[in-house]
């Protein structure tokens, strides 16, 4: 019996994906040009070293994106369901957000104090989001770590506590899993030079029993967590599984954090506010300033009120957070014009109207193909989840993390005009987004399953 992988036979998808190489390499000779430029200063030939994760023959350079669609260097131009990773999940270039950062480059980036967009950003964010007080950042890697920091001011507790396959930027303390059973720091870290597990506990997303167990400790200080575990393969929480993690915090006298930088797609004011959660500290970056770079962090009045304190008796000294361009000019004007005219009812119910559309598409094609993938949705954020059922924990999205599928699958799609994202199959639907592009992705991932299914 041949070797399958996902259900598809191995052959056919590695003689799919070396076609599809050289097709694509054959089509982009002035992006194949700037590869070999850029190789002779940039390392790996690209401005930041996980680009060449793409899994293409060489890096392809793009030249504009308005929208939901982006065009190369070649003049290949598609319909972009990656948008950025998130980034741009609002769409490329959004007007309001255009004008607002025209309007702010003749006044000046950055000068380290605020402008008169603060309080109304401050206002905009408790408005749409729920949490008393906020703080801005530039990532939220960043806004994740400042608000570990005050988690552990304030609680005076060491540690933290992070579930299987969770994504949290490079935040050093969600770099740890559960192998076999046993709590390690994660694998290919780069120059790790210590055990991270003296920070941070690791358990599997739903499982209740075993967070209870580690929050027994009495030593740690936050709880922090996606809604939906997003990005290795999407993972939905069972039923009754926030109220639990809710209810078990706080009897353990632990902070919760809720990280939404994926999971803003969900619905106006995000998974929190759609699904009713109450997080101590609510995180979100990428997107919330339509792609200008930003993050937000909100607390509650109890926490905020607990930061003033910790803050009045640090003395003098470094905090260890902020960095300079953090809440400067440039990114407030641009996140005041993405909360007041982007993140709206409207688009959002544009969004998951078209969403829901574009997922009912992919489900009967996989179907009819009988291949044992699911397509899984949360708002106007889809994933192809190469399992037949679905995934409860990280464990189980690992297992699902098909590399060799995926790579064969968005390339497939890329030469067909359709780009999703590179590394977990991710689909988002925006504002921009038109049931046309939607049509293209379906007939682009019919085309490439035919292909690999029969």
């Amino acid at each position: 019996m041949s070797e399958r992988i996902g259900g598809v036979e191995a052959g056919r998808l590695r003689a799919f994906r070396s076609a599809e190489e050289q097709r694509y390499a054959a089509a982009r000779p002035r992006s194949a040009e700037l590869a070999r430029e850029a190789a002779e200063t940039l390392v790996g030939g690209v401005p930041m070293q996980w680009m060449t994760d793409w899994p293409l023959p060489f890096p392809m350079f793009i030249d504009h994106a308005e929208g939901a669609s982006l065009t190369d260097v070649d003049g290949h131009a598609y319909a972009d369901f990656c948008l950025g990773d998130t980034g741009a999940m609002f769409g490329h270039a959004a007007p309001a957000v255009v004008r607002a950062v025209q309007g702010q480059a003749t006044r000046g980036f950055t000068h380290m104090l605020p402008t008169v967009d603060a309080p109304v950003v401050g206002r905009l964010l408790r408005e749409v989001f729920g949490l008393h007080a906020w703080q801005i950042a530039l990532t939220a890697t960043d806004a994740n770590r400042f608000a570990l920091r005050v988690a552990r001011a304030i609680t005076c507790r060491p540690r933290i506590l992070v579930f299987n396959g969770c994504y949290h930027g490079t935040v050093e303390e969600a770099f740890v899993q559960l192998a076999d059973g046993q709590q390690r720091t994660r694998s290919g870290m780069l120059g790790q030079f210590r055990d991270i597990t003296q920070d941070a506990s690791v358990v599997e997303f739903n499982d209740l029993d075993a967070l209870e167990r580690e929050l027994a400790r009495g030593d740690i200080a936050c709880v922090i967590t996606e809604p939906v575990l997003t990005n290795s393969a999407m993972v939905l929480p069972e039923p009754g599984f926030h109220d639990g993690l809710r209810r078990l915090t706080r009897e353990a006298g632990t902070l919760l954090l809720i990280d939404e930088t994926h999971t803003l797609s969900s619905g106006y004011g995000g998974y929190t506010r759609v699904h009713g959660l109450e997080p101590d500290i609510w995180v979100c970056g990428k997107a919330i300033a339509g792609g200008v770079p930003t993050a937000v962090w909100g607390m509650t009045r109890l926490v905020a009120e607990r930061f003033a304190e910790a803050l009045a008796r640090k003395g003098p000294g470094h905090s260890g957070m902020g960095t300079t361009l953090a809440g400067n000019a440039l990114s407030l004007a641009a996140l005041r014009a993405n909360l007041e005219e982007v993140l709206t009812p409207a688009n959002y119910a544009h969004m998951g109207g078209l969403a829901e559309r574009l997922a009912g598409g992919l489900s009967g094609i996989l179907e009819q193909a009988g291949l044992p993938w699911h397509i899984a949705r949360v708002g106007a954020r889809i994933e192809f989840v190469l399992a037949q059922r679905p995934l409860r924990n990280g464990t189980e999205a690992a297992a699902a993390h098909l590399t060799e599928v995926e790579q064969a699958l968005h390339i497939g799609l890329l030469n067909r005009g359709v780009l999703i994202a590179p590394f977990h199959n991710m689909m988002l639907v925006s504002p921009a987004t038109s049931e046309r592009d939607c049509d293209a992705m379906v007939a682009a991932t019919a085309e490439v399953v035919r292909e690999l299914a029969h």
